[in-house]
């Protein structure tokens, strides 16, 4: 079976490969140092501090074999030019119930942040906009019920 590919856009790839560089180069120092210092105290059957090493160690590297796998299966959303709503677009909505205007840029799951108003491209809002066009109406099947919104504006980075 083949992995899920991962959408990243340009700005999430390069955190991910900085985490996993972070990880690698800092963190697994830190933690050997842990280890070497607890391996000291003696007698490893009883020694808690060996042992929260050893757990925070395994974590660590389990951390680091999923960044790598989630490098490794990525894809870089390129926020292309045009009319359509394409994933690593920014799109301006206006709610027609309220009138508000939010503006999102439509990310791969992994990416998605609300307070950095980066939305899923599986998330309701998202997905009901990708491949409509400006002034395109969308109705958004939401648990609060059907929204519907206009699109004023697209921007690609």
């Amino acid at each position: 079976m083949a992995d899920k590919k991962v959408m990243l856009t340009e700005d999430g790839y390069k955190k991910l490969v900085d985490r996993l560089d972070y990880l690698k180069s800092v963190r697994r120092l830190e933690i050997a140092e842990r280890l070497k210092a607890a391996i000291a105290l003696g007698d490893l059957s009883e020694n808690s501090e060996y042992d929260d090493a050893k757990n925070e160690q395994a974590f660590l590297e389990g951390e680091i074999a999923d960044l790598e796998a989630k490098i490794r299966d990525s894809d870089i959303i390129k926020g292309g030019a045009g009319d359509v709503v394409q994933m690593g677009s920014e799109v301006v909505l206006k709610d027609l119930e309220f009138g508000d205007t939010e503006t999102y840029m439509i990310v791969g799951s992994m990416e998605a942040d609300p307070d950095e108003a980066k939305i899923s491209n599986e998330s309701p809002v998202g997905a009901a906009v990708l491949g409509q066009k400006v002034g395109s109406i969308v109705e958004v099947h939401a648990p609060a019920g059907v929204l519907k919104y206009e699109i004023l504006e697209l921007k690609h980075k």
